[in-house]
C-alpha cells in the first residue's frame, strides 16, 4: 500500500472514530470563509468543546457508510465541513450559528447526525433554537416543583383563612367592648 493510500485510510479511520463517539455531527458549507475566518471558527469551536474537520467528501462518505449512516451521504456535497461534539449535541449548531451571525455570513447547514440519527437541515435549525442546557434544566425543575408549591398554597389557605377569621372576630369583640 502506498503512502497516499495509507494516509486516506487513516483519515477514514479517524472520521469513523470521531463520528461514532460524537453525540452530534453537523454538515455545513464553509464556502465564502477565508483562512483567517476559518481559523477563528476553529478556535471558537475548540473553546466550546466542538471539533471542526474538513476532509474530502469521498472519504467522509466512505466513513459514514462504514458506520451505517448511509442516509447522511446526500448531505456531503461541494465544500463540506463537519462539526462534532462528543459531549453536547447542541453545541456544534450553536457555535456555528453564533459565528455566522456575528460575521453576517450566510450559513448553509446541510444536515447532520444527532444521537445516531441522520437529520435534515430543519432538525438542525431546531437545535439552534433550543435554549441553553441550564435554562432547560431550570424549566424542568420549575415544572416538577409547581404541583408541590400549588399544594402548599392550598394547604396554607385554610390556615390563612382561619387567622383572618380570628382577627376579624378579635376586632369585632374589641369594638363591642
Amino acid at each position: 500500500m502506498n503512502n497516499q493510500r495509507r494516509a486516506k485510510v487513516a483519515i477514514v479511520d479517524e472520521l469513523k472514530e470521531k463520528f461514532t463517539t460524537s453525540r452530534a455531527i453537523i454538515f455545513a458549507d464553509y464556502k465564502g470563509l477565508n483562512v483567517s475566518r476559518v481559523s477563528m471558527l476553529r478556535r471558537r469551536c475548540r473553546d466550546a468543546g466542538v471539533e471542526m474537520k474538513v476532509s474530502k467528501n469521498t472519504l467522509t462518505r466512505i466513513a459514514v457508510s462504514e458506520i451505517g449512516l448511509e442516509d447522511a451521504i446526500p448531505y456531503l456535497v461541494e465544500s463540506t465541513a463537519c462539526f462534532y461534539s462528543p459531549e453536547d449535541p447542541v453545541a456544534p449548531a450553536k457555535v456555528i450559528d453564533t459565528f455566522f451571525k456575528e460575521y453576517r455570513l450566510t450559513l448553509n447547514i446541510r444536515g447532520g447526525v444527532v444521537e445516531g440519527k441522520v437529520v435534515g437541515p430543519q432538525a438542525v435549525a431546531a437545535l439552534i433554537d433550543l435554549p441553553p442546557k441550564e435554562v432547560l434544566l431550570s424549566q424542568v425543575l420549575g415544572t416538577l416543583v409547581a404541583p408541590i408549591s400549588g399544594m402548599l398554597n392550598v394547604m396554607q389557605g385554610n390556615t390563612r383563612n382561619l387567622v383572618y377569621a380570628l382577627e376579624a372576630l378579635r376586632k369585632q369583640k374589641a369594638g363591642e367592648e
